[in-house]
């Protein structure tokens, strides 16, 4: 019997992306013009950019918001003062714990997951997080498309850590050699996925990352369609 393929995908920058038309909101009530469009283009940037061994092995998935923030304002044009910097991190932080700053889904995304299905394909989401995964993704509809839910917060282990793979593999059934992962962080998703023996896929929209050696696609959809 052949095995049933799987694809394992990471939430957060492949699924949904942060709600910047919110963060601009939160500028906007202290005096501060953001430009969304720009937050999200350099949200990009900054991700690249903090996509480096010693970093992602110093720190972990809550205690990286800080860095990430202040390099994604600042590719933005924008230089806050330490006050508004800190009231704006704050508000980003409450709303994250209660309801998952990561809220926007990219165009395409609905369609490329129903066509995987379509495909066969077994998908199960394997996400550092904060537990609010499961219901973020119910309330965006993208819950039902899911034949697992791995949440970091919830599991007690992250990525890079392949610990998680080997956990998402036995929850889901799925063989080690039929299953592949996609996720927008190389020292994250590709080196965990590799040190759980996983065909690695790195989601690429701008081509910033054509200097690692993995496979590298500039959409989601591009994994079945090609």
């Amino acid at each position: 019997m052949t095995a049933r393929r799987t694809i394992f995908i990471d939430a957060g920058g492949v699924l949904v992306r942060p709600n910047w038309a919110l963060v601009r909101d939160m500028f906007a009530v202290r005096r501060v013009d953001a430009d969304p469009a720009r937050l999200a283009h350099a949200e990009l940037v900054a991700a690249r950019e903090l996509d480096e061994p010693e970093h992602i092995r110093t720190t972990n998935d809550d205690s990286r918001w800080s860095a990430f923030v202040a390099c994604v304002f600042r590719h933005a044009g924008l230089r806050p003062d330490d006050a508004t910097f800190r009231g704006v991190l704050g508000d980003m932080r409450d709303y994250h714990a209660k309801h998952n700053l990561w809220e926007i889904v990219p165009d395409g995304v609905p369609e490329a997951l129903d066509r995987m299905r379509a495909a066969g394909f077994q998908l199960v989401v394997v996400s550092n997080a904060n537990g609010t995964v499961r219901a973020k993704l119910e309330r965006l509809g993208l819950a039902r498309r899911f034949d697992h839910i791995l949440d970091s917060f919830e599991e007690g282990v992250e990525k890079p850590d392949p610990r998680f793979f080997e956990i998402a593999l036995k929850r889901s059934g799925a063989d080690r050699e039929t299953t592949t992962h996609i996720g927008d962080i190389y020292h994250i998703d590709v080196v965990g996925a590799r040190a759980a023996g996983l065909r690695a896929v790195l989601l690429d929209p701008l081509g910033l990352s054509k200097d690692r050696e993995c496979e590298r696609v500039a959409a989601l959809g591009e994994i079945v369609d090609g």
